[in-house]
């Protein structure tokens, strides 16, 4: 999937990529990484009551021109515009949240490249404890060390995945996906249902989330969880200070009709 406008050095520039792109799993990786450490997981659309636009190159300018990110459909879109560009093999797949009491619709979408005989996941948008690298689906049932946070995938059954992080030392579900691809004019229903429906996170609250190598930082409505190398600093921001904080450390530019959680809308 490609965009009309999308121009594949200036999303490496964007995400700070450097070096010569190719198809390998040692540049998959680090594509993977630069963008997740660069384009923030964010709803300040939803937020401002505006429709979530999934046209290609609306994302682009979005994403690559503006100082802004996005959540699943749309940072996950973006990369699947850069691997595109470059000639990896990949396909886009529905997947189910999985850390709910009871069962949820796929509202959540991944990317499986394929390189020779493997087929890795990625995804750059699932929020909180999403993965920071590729993962070979050859890799079951072990633990997964990325960062300071780990992972472990498995077989639900013969055809469906299933991703665990750890969480508070303990094992949590956090989606299953199976290898059926998604046709992107697919996504359209999910996409209006999370940017739409009140019983979302996404209609709820004011989403922010940046990764680092470090760590990440989390920003839910006031309150701002910093998790630094496994530790985490909580602190409840103030209304007015909303705007700056989204600037300065997520790099998130507001755009017209935001209007900062606490405040009266």
């Amino acid at each position: 999937m490609l965009a009309t406008n999308f121009v594949l050095d200036d999303y490496l520039a964007r995400i700070g990529f450097t070096g010569i792109p190719s198809v390998n799993p040692e540049c998959l990786a680090q594509l993977m990484r630069c963008q997740l450490f660069s384009i923030p997981f964010e709803n300040i659309d939803v937020r401002t009551h505006q429709a979530v636009s999934l046209v290609p190159e609306d994302l682009v300018n979005k994403l690559i021109y503006k100082n802004r990110g996005g959540y699943c459909y749309e940072v996950n879109g973006v990369f699947a515009m850069a691997l595109d560009a470059i000639g990896f093999d990949y396909r886009i797949c529905g997947a189910r949240p999985m850390f709910y009491p009871s069962l949820r619709p796929k509202t959540h979408v991944v990317i499986i490249v394929e390189i020779g005989s493997e087929r890795y996941l990625c995804d750059l948008g699932f929020g909180s404890f999403g993965i920071r690298a590729p993962i070979a689906l050859s890799q079951l049932d072990g633990i997964l060390q990325q960062d300071d946070d780990q992972f472990r995938l498995s077989l639900l059954d013969e055809n469906t995945y299933l991703l665990e992080a750890r969480v508070e030392q303990a094992w949590k579900r956090q989606f299953a996906f199976d290898l059926y691809p998604m046709a992107w004019i697919d996504m359209g229903l999910p996409n209006y249902f999370n940017s739409t429906h009140p019983d979302t996170i996404f209609v709820q609250k004011t989403l922010a989330i940046r990764f680092s190598a470090q760590g990440r930082s989390i920003l839910v409505d006031n309150q701002l969880k910093r998790y630094r190398h496994g530790q985490v600093e909580i602190t409840q921001v103030p209304s007015d200070e909303i705007v700056t904080l989204l600037q300065e450390e997520f790099h998130i530019d507001c755009p017209a009709g935001f209007v900062a959680p606490g405040t009266a809308d």
